[in-house]
């Protein structure tokens, strides 16, 4: 790789291949009403499932990249899935009903799992330990970046060419990056060091994972965090809806907290390497936990609708701030003891997260009542069990020897 790329265009590129997730999520959120009062007059809400079959499919997509990755090499499962994402995103720009935009974003998912996971193996190959946790972390900026400007960029999209226009962004976003990867970055697993597919090799690649006790703790830790973020992008354009009366305004606030939460990548970029993984995410939840339980405290009160907006502005920022700082230290914890299996494990890890963390945020954003109460009961419960389960991790690997 080094003959062709540098470092910072590796991570660029990895930053990219993430960014697909969260560019076909975001830039949706401002298109939800007018694809709702389009396709399902009788029934707007109904929208807002365009948003979890993407997270379905994606889940289910997630258990067979990885396992294909390591048969065939990463490249090739990449140009496959991002076919795939481009073919559905064109069924959806051309679908005349809301079923079939359902269908074809179940399969933007599964073919975005490819770029999604495939790159977290790609980094694997090719580092290890802390700085491997560095590289992630500054990639998964796009949590904070990338959101900053699809809402923006999703509303202009809508305002020049409808909602439909959207999926024809995803599709140009999708080429470019394949390109890129095809013409600069070379295969980074090597024939003799791949591995068929194989039943027994599969059950037996993740039965090594959960039998790894921080590898399991990991994963559950991660689920809960992600958790925490659908739970949040699911319920806040209601929230600035309903509660604030900020729809019009809210791709900006959305875009205003992405950016400023975006530090957050970099100062764990910056600190991992010196405190380490497992106490970088373990202070961050616990400030979280702090955090949470004073707006509900402060929530209690009388606030002027200016003050409680901005108090919920706050809030939703640590939100976004905490993905920045736990989400790939989660990752990297989770892979860096399975780097002989890293396509296996990269989809094992991101498909239980990804399905559990969309199976736990559905249910809580149905709870909307138009207060904060659901949003802030359910995210406060997931930090302190994600709290728990780091503390119970530290207990554990004191005990393991060096």
């Amino acid at each position: 790789m080094a003959n062709r790329m540098s470092k910072g265009e590796f991570i660029a590129l990895i930053a990219m291949m993430f960014a697909t997730i969260a560019f076909s999520i975001d830039s949706m959120l401002p298109a939800l009403p007018e694809i709702g009062a389009q396709l399902s007059p009788d029934d707007v809400n109904r929208a807002q499932l365009i948003l979890t079959s993407f997270v379905l499919g994606m889940g289910i997509g997630t258990f067979f990249t990885g396992p294909l990755s390591d048969a065939f090499g990463r490249k090739p499962v990449i140009y496959a899935g991002a076919s795939l994402y481009i073919l559905a995103s064109a069924v959806a720009w051309a679908s005349s009903s809301l079923e079939l935009v359902l269908a074809a974003r179940i399969a933007q998912g599964l073919g975005a799992a490819g770029p999604r996971v495939v790159a977290m193996a790609i980094v694997r190959d090719l580092y290890a330990g802390r700085e491997m946790a560095r590289i992630v972390s500054i990639a998964m900026m796009i949590f904070t970046l990338v959101p900053a400007i699809a809402p923006m960029l999703g509303a202009g999209v809508i305002a020049f060419a409808g909602w439909r226009g959207i999926f024809v962004s995803f599709m140009l976003f999708s080429l470019i990056s394949i390109l890129w990867m095809g013409l600069r970055l070379p295969e980074s697993l090597a024939r003799e060091n791949r591995r068929p597919i194989r039943l027994p090799l599969m059950l037996g690649a993740v039965h090594e994972m959960f039998s790894h006790p921080t590898v399991r703790l990991s994963i559950m830790v991660q689920t809960l965090c992600m958790g925490t973020l659908f739970t949040m992008l699911t319920m806040v354009q209601p929230v600035y809806d309903v509660i604030y009366d900020r729809a019009d305004s809210f791709p900006f606030w959305f875009g205003f907290v992405a950016l400023i939460s975006g530090s957050a990548s970099l100062l764990n970029a910056a600190v991992v390497v010196r405190v380490g993984m497992r106490r970088m995410v373990t202070w961050t939840l616990g400030a979280q936990i702090l955090i949470t339980s004073t707006v509900i405290t402060l929530n209690g009160l009388e606030l002027s609708a200016a003050a409680s907006f901005a108090l919920f502005v706050a809030w939703q920022t640590s939100i976004f701030f905490m993905a920045g700082t736990t989400l790939g230290n989660l990752n990297a914890m989770a892979m860096e003891p399975m780097g002989h299996i890293a396509g296996m494990a990269a989809s094992v890890i991101g498909a239980i997260s990804t399905v559990l963390a969309a199976a736990i945020a559905a249910p809580v954003g149905l709870l909307f009542d138009g207060s904060l109460t659901p949003l802030t009961s359910g995210v406060l419960t997931m930090c302190v069990l994600a709290f728990a389960l780091m503390l119970h991790m530290g207990r554990i690997e004191a005990r393991l020897p060096a």
